[in-house]
């Protein structure tokens, strides 16, 4: 099995590109200076490469160029520079250059480290490429975070991703992931983040975004990606930013009735808080990378399948690398200074209170709670009754067991409001168990489709998802 080649450093990528005569094209910067230009130039023998650089940095030059923007570092005006370079490099050109050239625009704009003030390092970055001879375009787009303090720095870093996209695009766009996995090549986890990517055109129709956003995570160019209710992948920092953020966390495989009653009365109990205003409150539905993987694969139709079932619901969802709860509060406070609200069931105490879940943190299980809420942070836990039992035998924060050493810190915690009991507002769905859903919608139809929504049951029946019947 063909591998891909991690060996090639970013010169060679880009000496690669130089000296093959029949990639040509446009780069065009905005933000960081011309480093991806820079990057061509230095190697020698660019002329074979590049048509044209620019940079037009004054606002009323670029507007002249592209044209208006709401926004200077955003999408549309990514899509502005792309459409106008490709479309330019193609009319120029194309009588000019051989007839088996392949044409290409790259461009970026970005918001690098200020002078004056620490401003949010991030931007867009994308390229318009032919990938055979005359053939329409196809692009990638993909949304960045600059991790560097500084401002050479970060320009460095958009110049070691420039080239790898580029080289990426050209050498590896029958394999989308190859081109993911790529453009880390030289700079690892902790310089350049890319949140969101998504392929499009002619040549990657058949190209499924969510996954290759999913794989963003795998390729540990970000820890989270966030996709709406219509299932599209959007930049989270644009969706929580400054904004009251509650989140449940789940396996949602398949999405239940108590699902849906534990974020509704966490929400509504969420929203009572002095700092919240109900009409701003992102709510998330959450799954960890850790429940999609099984050995090094992830199964691409069972998390398309968990995703499609919550967006059905309304649900915007975040898929996550962060395993303990304090990690993902350090996730959202990036965005937010707002409250954070996370709703969990009082059965996910088992690992919430083991200590061993802690193990390699030199405070252990102290640590990760004084991580967890230094700040506006609360944990909304919902009660369960186990299937079988009485009415009455309800598990609820006031009389859940907890190691005896850790009775202290409950209580604690509880007398501090750090952990809220949440009432449930429908409290014949406590039983639920999704294991028993999943177990159950296996052997076919049965008593699990009263346990979830009726439209998730007739997808699930119709459509034979999640193993429906197979067993």
């Amino acid at each position: 099995m063909r591998k891909r080649d991690t060996t090639l450093t970013t010169d060679q990528k880009a000496l690669a590109i130089n000296l093959d005569k029949l990639k040509y094209g446009s780069i065009v910067e905005i933000g960081a200076g011309q480093e991806v230009a820079r990057r061509f130039f230095s190697v020698g023998a660019a002329a074979g490469t590049v048509a044209k650089t620019m940079s037009a940095y004054d606002m009323a030059v670029s507007d002249d160029i592209y044209g208006q923007a709401d926004r200077y570092v955003s999408r549309s005006r990514l899509l502005q520079m792309l459409d106008k370079e490709f479309s330019l490099v193609v009319k120029r050109l194309t009588h000019v250059r051989p007839k088996n050239t392949t044409f290409f625009a790259y461009a970026a704009t970005v918001t690098a480290r200020s002078f004056k003030q620490k401003n949010e390092c991030h931007g867009w970055v994308g390229m318009r490429v032919q990938l055979h001879p005359g053939a329409e375009p196809s692009d990638v787009v993909m949304h960045v975070r600059m991790l560097d303090n500084d401002n050479a720095l970060q320009s460095e870093a958009l110049g070691i991703l420039g080239v790898n996209l580029i080289h990426g695009m050209f050498t590896s766009f029958q394999n989308p992931e190859w081109v993911v996995e790529s453009l880390a090549d030289g700079l690892g986890s902790e310089r350049i983040e890319v949140d969101l990517i998504h392929f499009s055109g002619p040549y990657f129709e058949e190209v499924e975004n969510r996954l290759m956003n999913l794989h963003l995570i795998r390729s540990w160019l970000t820890r989270a990606v966030v996709f709406n209710p219509n299932g599209e992948v959007v930049v989270p920092g644009e969706l929580l930013y400054r904004k009251p953020v509650v989140v449940m966390r789940g396996t949602f495989k398949p999405v239940t009735l108590v699902n849906v009653d534990m974020m509704c009365a966490g929400q509504k109990q969420f929203a009572q808080l002095e700092a919240v205003d109900e009409n701003e409150i992102v709510s998330l539905a959450e799954i960890t990378m850790n429940s999609l993987v099984t050995g090094d694969n992830v199964d691409g139709a069972d998390f398309l399948t968990r995703i499609d079932l919550l967006a059905s619901q309304g649900y915007t969802v975040m898929i996550s690398d962060y395993l303990r709860f304090f990690r993902l509060r350090a996730y959202l406070r990036r965005y937010t200074q707002k409250p954070i609200g996370i709703v969990l069931s009082v059965r996910d105490f088992t690992y919430l209170f083991d200590e061993k879940y802690y193990e390699g943190m030199e405070g252990g299980i102290l640590e990760a709670f004084g991580k967890l809420f230094p700040d506006n942070t609360h944990v909304y836990v919902y009660p369960s009754r186990p299937r079988g039992s009485e009415a009455a035998e309800l598990v609820t924060l006031d009389n859940v067991t907890v190691p005896a050493n850790l009775r202290h810190l409950l209580a604690h915690l509880k007398e501090n409001r750090k952990l809220l009991a949440v009432q449930p507002l429908d409290d014949s769905h406590l039983h639920i168990d999704a294991a028993d859903v999943l177990a159950g919608l296996r052997r076919g139809h049965g008593d699990w489709e009263h346990d979830v929504p009726d439209t998730v049951a007739q997808r699930i029946t119709t459509e034979r998802l999640l193993g429906f019947d197979t067993e």
